[in-house]
């Protein structure tokens, strides 16, 4: 604009956080002509030309080249490890701050001098316009004759402390331009030949108030619960509330989980954790599989993050993951390969699956395919967080830099309560302060030696200018000197692992007010807040009116809705029972009702384990005995036949099955690794052997049968001869029960007819395996497999049901008296049928027991069985005597 001059001023600010906050008082009050620099910029704008400060993403770079080059003595050994690139980057910031010059140290050992030869490599690694502080100061010295034009007057703001390599070019502009220092009383200033405006504190003294929490999550909550309080109130706005600590990482995790809930709009001066974003869980999920292996969960993750990106997942059709059994392991490319294999041949029309083969390849290589994995499936953000994590160290160590990883927040500063750390908040304090971690090992914490330069190699005293410890007293004193209205200082009486922590000395001889994670506040932080301090609001609330009413009930000594009763004749129990049972659910019913209603009656379901176990369970293992004897009998009927099979033919044939088994059921569900697999296999195998080899047939009319279904649907069709229709309803004689299932083994003569039923058992055999009948209801399979046989065989052939246990000491034991164990079974069945029908369901005799898989589904207080015994006592008196029989 005509005859309007702009005067060139220059603020030179300290911390994101003062960076921010002066940006915006400058937009606020019009300031033209004002530049706003940190130390760092300001030499990079007299040294002119394109000359930008060397920044922390492209030290750790060339840092990280530099030691990638070798040729160290004793740095040698630990180049390659997590966390090397950024120590050294630690130690040179360090010793550049210090203004130390390495070379003039070198004759003082080796480590020295490997340190001079990493400096001259970052030199030459670093980009050309990018200086190293050093360097660059020289550089800005030797332009100070042009600071009247291009820095005009500087005023220093805020700053405690100037690092000695900066003070050089401070003094070189004092000699040419007006150089002022608005300094805080902590500040050292003895060097500067300058102004200096000492900040001094407002005429009243700040409301301080000291301030004990239980843990740092408890903390996070109380400065919440302040913070909302001042803005309702109308005391402040959240531009000067400010929540501060020494360190920042035991509560930021907290403060993001936090925020979304309190409606509350937070500053992460410091930047949000990048594994809280969605862009950071996809570079976590591609390091979960490059690191830890395929297997079908973490490829699930990781598909359903990244598609949509723009990457190689969305040339492959939509939803195909949906075509792989889900509950298949797929732990190896091989076995992906299979399954992919296996889909396609079921379905032609999915044949662009194929293109998911070299993806998986690419994942299936490991660590060393980061680069090609992360062009393949990451963009933008995601991708950047991946590269800096890849600069950051080695590959192996990725997880852990991206834990340390941070994207900017999404809030401004300028209009949000600020959290950050003491450093920051120290060149912008804010009227109302909150500061957290005031213990004896936060605030101030202890420094520590150089990991790179201990003492021994080099005194800290030579290159540490700002001591950790000293640091944090000197911003402690900076914010409590320039918060105006309030202050409140915070520690925690347990750590976050909840070992005790003390008080910090910062808080000398304050009083401190103890607050109760459990206590009322005068302000709520969210609706949870509000509604656990105001009891009479929660009880309007349905669902928490029903839990009080369930927690009230489950301290009651008699029966209520809340344990298992309900109205009679529910037609969800009506159509529990109505459904065609398994020996499975039917023992269910029998042994735990209340179990029975939870799974059949409302659906319930434990969960399952989906990543790599490393051995199966106890149940599955008895599948994988009954499918290698099921496969290496179906081989051997009807030729040779496996009443006239011998030990050899037997022998092949189950090598050939526990081949198939080993190679279809990783593509079926979650298995061992491969070598606990086969040694898996190859012991279910030797327990199959034992039964196969224990024929006991002599009669050449005699065939038999494994896995034989019995009761099943109309739909239901047969791939192989069976000995009666599977169709054919079975059901419990004078009970509303109809059963479904298979028979483990079934050898069937014909003249004169007779069959026997063989129920196999993988476990040891019980001291009175003898005498038992039905066992309580846990032992229903050989008398209902014998019913099946009644109900299906033509004739009334001779019945002989058995259990035979192949562990320890192989044993048989056939069931004495096969009607009176089905007449047992359907009197246990008609009483707990009618119970359920009264509307009434109770715990059987193991349901309290860690064995049981519904166990997460009762009350945690081992006191809820104490004062419900009598009460399900007494509704189970019909049971009782069938629960104790053999």
């Amino acid at each position: 604009m005509e005859g309007v001059t702009f005067r060139t001023r220059t603020a030179v600010v300290g911390g994101a956080l003062g960076y921010q906050m002066r940006r915006a008082a400058a937009a606020r009050a019009n300031e033209c002509g004002l530049q706003i620099l940190n130390l760092p910029q300001l030499a990079a704008r007299l040294a002119g030309g394109f000359v930008t400060p060397v920044t922390v993403e492209q030290l750790d770079l060339a840092v990280q080249r530099a030691l990638d080059e070798g040729g160290f003595v004793e740095l040698e050994g630990v180049r390659h490890l997590p966390g090397m690139t950024r120590a050294v980057s630690r130690t040179l910031r360090k010793l550049w701050d210090a203004d130390f010059r390495i070379e003039t140290g070198a004759a003082g050992g080796v480590r020295i001098r490997e340190l001079a030869l990493i400096e001259e490599r970052v030199r030459r690694h670093l980009p050309t316009s990018m200086m190293p502080p050093r360097d660059l100061r020289d550089a800005a010295l030797a332009r100070t004759r042009h600071a009247a034009r291009l820095v005009g007057r500087v005023t220093i703001e805020r700053l405690s402390f100037i690092a000695p390599n900066w003070r050089p070019l401070i003094e070189g502009l004092v000699e040419r331009v007006p150089v002022e220092w608005h300094a805080p009383i902590q500040a050292e200033t003895d060097w500067f030949s300058g102004s200096v405006v000492r900040l001094e504190a407002s005429g009243h003294e700040p409301v301080t108030t000291a301030v004990s929490c239980a843990d740092p999550r408890h903390e996070v909550v109380e400065s919440l619960r302040w913070a909302r309080q001042l803005i309702a109130s109308g005391k402040a706005h959240p531009q000067e509330i400010a929540i501060a600590s020494a360190g920042t990482t035991a509560w930021d995790d907290h403060f993001y989980a936090s925020t979304a809930d309190a409606g509350l709009r937070l500053h992460f001066v410091h930047g949000i954790p990048a594994l809280a974003t969605r862009d950071g869980q996809r570079a976590a999920a591609l390091a979960d599989v490059l690191l830890h292996g395929l297997s079908q969960l973490r490829v699930r993750r990781l598909v359903s993050l990244c598609r949509g990106e723009g990457g190689a997942l969305d040339e492959l059709p939509q939803g195909w993951l949906s075509s792989i059994p889900r509950g298949a392991g797929l732990a190896q490319l091989e076995d992906w390969r299979r399954a992919i294999s296996n889909t396609i041949l079921g379905n032609a029309s999915l044949a662009a699956l194929q293109g998911a083969i070299p993806i998986l390849e690419t994942l299936a290589r490991g660590i060393a395919a980061a680069q090609e994995a992360s062009d393949l499936l990451l963009r933008g953000r995601s991708a950047q967080l991946w590269q800096a994590a890849l600069r950051a160290g080695p590959p192996d160590a990725v997880e852990f830099a991206l834990q340390n990883a941070r994207f900017p927040s999404e809030n401004d500063a300028a209009d949000s309560i600020a959290w950050c750390a003491a450093r920051d908040l120290a060149s912008a304090p804010r009227p109302y302060t909150r500061l957290l971690g005031l213990t004896n090992r936060g605030w101030p914490r202890r420094s520590a030696e150089d990991s790179i330069f201990p003492n021994h190699v080099l005194s800290a005293s030579e290159f540490d200018v700002d001591p950790t410890a000293k640091a944090d007293r000197r911003h402690f004193e900076a914010i409590i000197a320039g918060a105006t209205c309030e202050v409140v200082l915070s520690r925690s009486r347990r750590s976050a692992q909840g070992s005790r922590v003390g008080r910090s000395p910062l808080l000398q001889d304050r009083p401190e007010v103890p607050l109760s994670r459990a206590r009322v506040p005068e302000h709520a932080w969210n609706e949870a807040d509000r509604l656990m301090a105001r009891p009479a609001d929660a009880a309007t609330v349905g669902r928490i009116r029903s839990a009080n009413t369930c927690w009230t009930s489950w301290h009651e000594e008699g029966l209520t809705t809340y344990d298992a009763q309900f109205s009679a004749d529910h037609p969800a129990i009506r159509r529990a029972i109505d459904r065609v049972q398994s020996a499975t659910s039917l023992r269910r019913m029998l042994q735990d009702p209340m179990g029975f209603v939870w799974r059949y009656a409302l659906g319930w379901r434990t969960p399952q384990e989906r990543e790599q176990p490393l051995s199966i369970a106890p149940d599955a293992f008895g599948k994988l005995v009954h499918e290698l004897l099921r496969r290496a009998v179906d081989s051997l009927e009807p030729r040779p036949g496996y009443a006239r099979a011998s030990d050899h033919e037997i022998e092949d044939a189950l090598k050939d099955a526990a081949r198939v088994v080993r190679e279809a059921w990783p593509l079926e569900g979650p298995v061992p690794p491969s070598l606990l697999w086969k040694n898996t296999v190859d012991y279910a195998a030797s327990l199959a052997l034992v039964g196969l080899l224990r024929k006991e047939i002599t009669e050449t009319t005699t065939r038999s049968w494994t896995e034989v279904p019995f009761g099943q649907p109309e739909s239901f069709v047969a791939e192989r001869e069976l000995p009666w229709d599977a169709t054919v309803p079975v059901s419990v004689p004078n009970t509303p029960i109809r059963l479904r299932g298979t028979i483990d083994r079934l050898d069937l003569r014909t003249a004169p007819a007779a069959v026997r039923v063989t129920d196999y058992k993988t476990s040891e055999p019980p001291r009175n395996a003898a005498r038992i009948t039905i066992g309580r209801g846990s032992e229903l399979q050989r008398a209902l497999y014998g019913l099946a046989c009644r109900q299906l065989l033509p004739g009334d052939p001779q019945i002989v049901a058995r259990l035979l246990y192949l562990r320890g000491e192989q044993s048989a034991h056939s069931l004495q008296d096969l009607d009176g164990a089905i007449e047992q079974i359907g009197a246990f069945v008609n009483v707990v049928v009618a119970m359920l029908m009264r509307g009434t369901a109770v715990p059987g005799p193991n349901s309290f027991e860690r064995t049981n898989d519904l166990r997460l589904a009762l009350p945690a207080s081992p006191g809820y069985q104490r004062r419900k015994r009598l009460a399900f006592g007494k509704a189970s008196e019909s049971i009782a005597r069938l629960w104790s029989s053999e």
